[in-house]
């Protein structure tokens, strides 16, 4: 239950929250923007979200996981059926931060409520499904958001995600619950983790693994769109069948590392495998052949099966005392990237072509695979394993 809970948070959070590039195409068309200036817009709840995912982590470190969840994803619909009604592209822009400053809280409180429910060796998995949350919702933002725009503007796109939140904000109010608190052997008073280097590496590789995530989530729709001359309708319609995709990556890549005993060794490969794949849409995509479209899917499964891997580890690296805050910290870096990577991308994107900016981005996921802690959380894991007797399962 508490699983379910937590994933359908994130899922109706991150509709609203990262979704809002299904609307791009539309957005372009009635307002007239640039690349550049829709990148920016639709980017803008991530700087609501760096703003305050670490004090809502903290929120949750104090007050429970469920408190958390229940105020701020009902602040998040409550600030969606505000935009829902305003004018003027100003006013939209400061509603979507606040809209993003709002949900913050499920990104860090449903984590911390799924971690404390399972024990270390179904983590992994357990947290691959509850990360099946944001592409769940990009699914539902790309079959209902450009539709509903079509219909009824922004009015109907923003309003009817905007009630979603409200509905389940009312189940996590009736049916959710704290995890029990189950002191672990060297965790009393325990001194913050960053003091040691891992949790910094493991949050910088994290968000460099964002970067190609976000950028084919914000000009994918775009790209076929105005590159290919598909209908935007069409291009959502796809695009939800590859976030589905994607979530069933995230299960699977949770699975793996829950049986190889690491979460970054498979975060590793995972980033090397994104940077092909990038470069595979850069070539592809320079060619103008029909293959692009088969790239960017594979690019766009790739490209987030990493995301529950690192949530995992900062949680275990950082224990329970302090994963809330670390969660937080990782969310926050997370999203200063992912709000860099909309404009960054949409302007090489103007100037030099859609094949030279999905070239660029291949290059941080390749910095993120030497970047990822491998052997640090494997001598992490044998420190707390000795602290605690056991040396069966990382704590």
């Amino acid at each position: 239950m508490m699983l379910t809970l937590g994933t359908t948070a994130q899922a109706v959070a991150s509709c609203l929250l990262f979704g809002l590039p299904f609307l791009l195409p539309y957005l372009r068309r009635t307002e007239g923007l640039t690349l550049a200036q829709g990148g920016a817009l639709v980017a803008a709840p991530s700087l609501g979200l760096v703003v305050t995912l670490i004090a809502w982590g903290a929120f949750a470190d104090r007050y429970g996981e469920r408190l958390a969840i229940a105020v701020g994803l009902g602040l998040t619909g409550m600030v969606g059926l505000a935009s829902a009604q305003v004018s003027g592209l100003g006013v939209l822009a400061v509603l979507f931060v606040l809209m993003g400053a709002a949900g913050a809280s499920v990104n860090s409180a449903s984590g911390r409520l799924v971690m404390g429910w399972f024990g270390a060796h179904q983590r992994g998995l357990a947290m691959g499904i509850r990360q099946m949350g944001m592409p769940l919702g990009l699914a539902m933002a790309g079959a209902l958001l450009p539709p509903l725009a079509r219909l009824g503007g922004l009015r109907l796109a923003l309003g009817v995600p905007a009630v979603i939140c409200l509905v389940v904000t009312a189940a996590v109010v009736l049916l959710a619950a704290d995890p029990p608190h189950q002191p672990v052997a060297g965790e009393a008073g325990a001194r913050s983790p960053y003091r040691r280097l891992i949790l910094w590496r493991l949050h910088a590789a994290s968000s460099l693994l964002v970067v190609p995530q976000f950028a084919l989530v914000a000009f994918s729709a775009e790209y076929l769109v105005s590159q290919r001359g598909w209908d935007a309708t069409a291009a959502g319609r796809l695009l939800a069948v590859v976030a589905v995709a994607g979530a069933a990556g995230r299960i699977a890549s949770g699975r793996w590392s829950d049986v190889v005993g690491s979460r970054l060794a498979p975060m590793r490969l995972v980033a090397l495998a994104a940077c092909v794949s990038m470069l595979v849409v850069a070539l592809t995509a320079s060619t103008g052949v029909r293959l692009v479209v088969l790239a960017l899917a594979v690019a766009s499964v790739i490209s987030v099966a990493d995301n529950g891997l690192g949530f995992t580890a900062t949680a275990e690296l950082a224990g329970r005392a302090w994963s809330g805050r670390a969660l937080g910290v990782q969310n926050t870096m997370q999203n200063v990237a992912a709000f860099a990577t909309a404009p960054m991308v949409g302007a090489l994107a103007g100037s030099s072509g859609f094949a030279w900016a999905f070239a660029a981005v291949a290059v941080f996921p390749a910095l993120g695979a030497w970047l990822t802690p491998v052997d640090g959380e494997r001598r992490a894991h044998s420190a707390l394993a000795v602290a605690s007797g056991c040396g069966d399962h990382p704590a």
